[in-house]
Protein backbone atom coordinates (compact mmCIF):
# COMPACT_ATOMS: atom_id res chain seq x y z
CA UNK A 1 0.00 0.00 0.00
CA UNK A 2 1.43 3.15 -0.90
CA UNK A 3 0.63 6.46 0.84
CA UNK A 4 1.16 10.35 -0.38
CA UNK A 5 1.60 13.70 1.98
CA UNK A 6 2.79 17.14 1.73
CA UNK A 7 5.15 17.80 4.31
CA UNK A 8 8.16 20.10 5.14
CA UNK A 9 12.06 18.80 5.49
CA UNK A 10 14.13 20.70 7.37
CA UNK A 11 17.95 20.30 7.13
CA UNK A 12 20.32 21.25 9.93
CA UNK A 13 23.94 21.66 9.34
CA UNK A 14 26.08 22.00 12.28
CA UNK A 15 29.63 20.86 13.51
CA UNK A 16 29.75 17.63 15.29
CA UNK A 17 31.81 19.40 18.17
CA UNK A 18 28.73 21.66 19.14
CA UNK A 19 27.32 20.99 22.47
CA UNK A 20 24.32 21.92 24.11
CA UNK A 21 24.29 21.99 28.03
CA UNK A 22 27.77 19.49 27.78
CA UNK A 23 25.52 16.87 25.40
CA UNK A 24 26.33 16.84 21.83
CA UNK A 25 24.00 19.05 20.05
CA UNK A 26 22.83 16.63 17.39
CA UNK A 27 22.19 14.16 20.33
CA UNK A 28 20.21 16.65 22.19
CA UNK A 29 18.48 17.83 19.04
CA UNK A 30 17.73 13.57 18.25
CA UNK A 31 16.20 13.35 21.57
CA UNK A 32 14.18 16.52 22.31
CA UNK A 33 12.61 16.08 19.03
CA UNK A 34 11.26 12.49 19.53
CA UNK A 35 10.08 13.61 22.72
CA UNK A 36 7.85 16.67 20.85
CA UNK A 37 6.22 13.70 18.45
CA UNK A 38 8.36 14.78 15.01
CA UNK A 39 7.45 12.23 12.60
CA UNK A 40 11.15 11.44 11.44
CA UNK A 41 14.54 13.04 12.05
CA UNK A 42 17.60 11.79 10.77
CA UNK A 43 21.47 12.51 11.72
CA UNK A 44 24.08 12.20 9.05
CA UNK A 45 28.07 12.68 9.85
CA UNK A 46 29.68 14.32 6.77
CA UNK A 47 33.20 12.99 5.89
CA UNK A 48 34.21 16.52 4.41
CA UNK A 49 32.71 20.20 3.90
CA UNK A 50 33.34 24.18 4.92
CA UNK A 51 31.01 26.49 6.29
CA UNK A 52 30.93 30.23 6.44
CA UNK A 53 34.59 30.40 7.95
CA UNK A 54 35.78 28.32 5.20
CA UNK A 55 37.95 25.76 6.94
CA UNK A 56 37.54 22.74 5.39
CA UNK A 57 36.88 19.61 7.86
CA UNK A 58 37.71 15.89 6.22
CA UNK A 59 38.09 13.00 7.82
CA UNK A 60 41.68 12.42 6.15
CA UNK A 61 44.59 11.09 7.81
CA UNK A 62 46.66 14.43 6.78
CA UNK A 63 44.02 16.57 7.68
CA UNK A 64 41.81 14.63 10.60
CA UNK A 65 39.29 17.24 11.86
CA UNK A 66 37.58 17.04 15.16
CA UNK A 67 34.82 18.88 13.94
CA UNK A 68 33.10 17.13 11.55
CA UNK A 69 29.69 18.58 9.45
CA UNK A 70 26.94 16.79 11.07
CA UNK A 71 23.26 17.30 8.90
CA UNK A 72 20.25 16.28 10.66
CA UNK A 73 17.08 15.78 8.71
CA UNK A 74 13.87 16.20 9.98
CA UNK A 75 10.54 15.61 7.97
CA UNK A 76 6.78 16.08 9.35
CA UNK A 77 3.89 18.15 8.60
CA UNK A 78 4.22 21.97 8.29
CA UNK A 79 2.35 22.60 11.57
CA UNK A 80 4.43 20.41 13.63
CA UNK A 81 7.84 22.01 12.05
CA UNK A 82 6.18 25.55 13.15
CA UNK A 83 6.01 24.11 16.33
CA UNK A 84 9.39 23.41 16.97
CA UNK A 85 10.79 26.02 15.09
CA UNK A 86 10.65 28.17 18.51
CA UNK A 87 12.81 25.72 20.01
CA UNK A 88 15.42 25.27 17.82
CA UNK A 89 15.97 28.81 17.92
CA UNK A 90 16.66 28.02 21.52
CA UNK A 91 19.27 25.58 21.49
CA UNK A 92 21.53 26.60 18.32
CA UNK A 93 23.80 29.42 18.66
CA UNK A 94 25.64 28.48 15.28
CA UNK A 95 24.87 26.73 12.00
CA UNK A 96 22.82 26.68 8.93
CA UNK A 97 18.83 25.38 8.76
CA UNK A 98 17.36 24.85 5.37
CA UNK A 99 13.46 24.53 4.83
CA UNK A 100 11.47 23.07 1.83
CA UNK A 101 8.45 21.36 0.93
CA UNK A 102 8.69 17.84 0.07
CA UNK A 103 6.19 15.23 -0.90
CA UNK A 104 6.00 11.90 0.95
CA UNK A 105 5.55 8.56 -0.60
CA UNK A 106 5.11 5.53 2.00
CA UNK A 107 5.25 2.52 1.34
CA UNK A 108 3.73 0.07 4.06
CA UNK A 109 3.63 -4.08 4.06
CA UNK A 110 0.87 -5.54 3.65
CA UNK A 111 -0.76 -6.64 7.32
CA UNK A 112 0.22 -9.99 9.06
CA UNK A 113 -2.77 -11.69 9.97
Amino acid sequence: MKRETEAILLRIFIGESDKYKGTPLYQYLLEMLKKEGIAGATVLRGIAGFGKTSVIHTTSILRLSTDLPIVIEITDKKENIDRIRPKLDEVIEEGLITEEKVRIVLYEGKKKA
